[in-house]
């Protein structure tokens, strides 16, 4: 039984590992760096939850939580390809209400692809990538600006 709740156990983080091979901002955010917007038209407003006091705190302390396990293992600046995706996300969900982005990460080099409402988010994403340690290099080449609704 132990070797079959193990098997299994072990299945399931293999299968959630695979299915989480990119950052996301919202679920609708596309699902490579490729520059293909699926919909773009539909920029859903999702302000209310990027905004939102609890989550800005939530993303934060991730950001935190990552920063303080590099440290106890050594090396601030080799980060994990994961590590920096998932940071840069929170940090730009954080900071760009309504974006749908999708960040993918390589030895440090950053593409970041998908949609935001405004030239202001636009001209923000690269200093804020920038802003997390191990980034050296970012690629903003297929993020389009695709005005929402306005709030």
């Amino acid at each position: 039984m132990n070797k079959l709740t193990t098997f299994l156990l072990g299945g399931i983080l293999l299968f959630g590992a695979v299915g989480c091979d990119v950052a996301r901002t919202s679920a609708d955010a596309p699902t490579s760096d490729d520059g293909k917007v699926e919909n773009p038209g539909q920029v859903q407003d999702t302000k209310e939850d990027a905004t939102n006091e609890i989550r800005q705190k939530q993303l934060n302390s991730d950001i935190r939580a990552r920063e303080q396990r590099n440290d106890i293992a050594g090396n601030q600046e080799k980060r994990d390809d994961s590590d920096l995706e998932s940071e840069i996300r929170a940090k730009l969900e954080a900071n760009i209400p309504r974006s749908k982005l999708t960040i993918q990460a390589k030895d440090g080099n950053v593409a970041i692809a998908g949609t935001v409402p405004g030239d202001k988010e636009y001209s923000t994403i690269e200093p804020l990538a920038k802003e997390i340690t191990g980034v050296n290099n970012v690629n903003i080449d297929n993020v389009k600006v695709v005005p929402g609704p306005e709030s």
